[in-house]
């Protein structure tokens, strides 16, 4: 949320920008944005996967299977605390760019004058709320994304996995992405205009930015925020799962009942 009063809505918002600024206000942002988001990326899918095998090695493979959405949920969010680490410093600078006109227009002009003005602590003032706003937000991420195939391919899709060509089965992940994109951008909006207030303003506290916003103020521009994220984390799922394919990288399919539960289980209703 940058300035509300002044951006009424998403359509309004560009309008203004397009006016004031051009295409190239739309723009405005862009190498931070891109760097840190890329640095994120790399470190929430990477170390997700490190730590779903190691959280599934350490619980056994009937565990695992039973506390499936625990792992997920725990696995997402160990990953996202080391991801934000990387993260932190480029959106302090792209909501430094994007906020205060006239401190900065590039990252190369931004980085050094933040620096300079508050030392390390103005890359990472913003850490812990953007910790708030990311480890819920991966969290559903990765397992409404995770249960969210599962269900594709049970109630949707007419036919197995393994039956469904490599097309089809992106697809699925572009839907299934986009539908956890949704309650990611609902989840973690509250905290995002916290984030966003705090980088703009020298001084203030996330408790301070919260009192002030109050109820009503942290849900503005809920609606923008869902067509952003949810289109974003669909394209992520979908780069991620077709960067797998074209490197012919293990993608093991929803989880199953492993065969020793199934004769637990099937023992204990006799």
């Amino acid at each position: 949320m940058v300035n509300p009063d002044k951006y009424k809505s998403i359509f309004n918002g560009f309008s203004l920008t397009l006016r004031e600024d051009g295409l190239r206000g739309l723009g405005r942002g862009w190498a931070p944005t891109f760097i840190g988001y890329s640095m994120q990326g790399l470190c929430k899918f990477g170390f997700y996967e490190v730590f779903k095998a190691f959280y599934n090695d350490f619980l056994g493979e009937e565990n695992a299977y039973i506390w499936r959405t625990s792992v997920y949920l725990a696995a997402s969010a160990s990953a996202e605390f080391f991801a934000d680490i990387a993260l932190a410093p480029m959106e302090a600078c792209k909501v430094r760019i994007q906020t205060q006109p006239g401190y900065a227009r590039t990252l190369r002009e931004c980085a050094p004058k933040m620096y300079a003005e508050e030392g390390l602590w103005a890359f990472y003032k913003g850490v812990y709320p953007l910790w708030l706003r990311q480890i819920p937000y991966t969290m559903m991420k990765f397992a409404c994304f995770e249960r969210t195939v599962k269900m594709l391919y049970k109630f949707v899709v007419p036919k197995p996995r393994n039956a469904c060509s490599k097309p089809e089965q992106l697809i699925v992940t572009f839907v299934a992405g986009y539908i956890a994109g949704v309650f990611c951008a609902v989840v973690s909006h509250p905290a995002d205009s916290v984030v966003s207030v705090l980088n703009k303003e020298k001084g203030s506290t996330a408790m301070q930015v919260l009192k002030r916003l109050g109820p009503k103020g942290v849900w503005k521009g809920l609606f923008a925020r869902i067509i952003m994220i949810g289109t974003l984390t669909a394209l992520q799922w979908f780069i991620y799962d077709s960067v797998k394919v074209y490197f012919r990288l293990p993608r093991p399919p929803p989880p199953e009942m492993p065969e020793s539960l199934r004769r637990k289980m099937s023992f204990a209703g006799q």
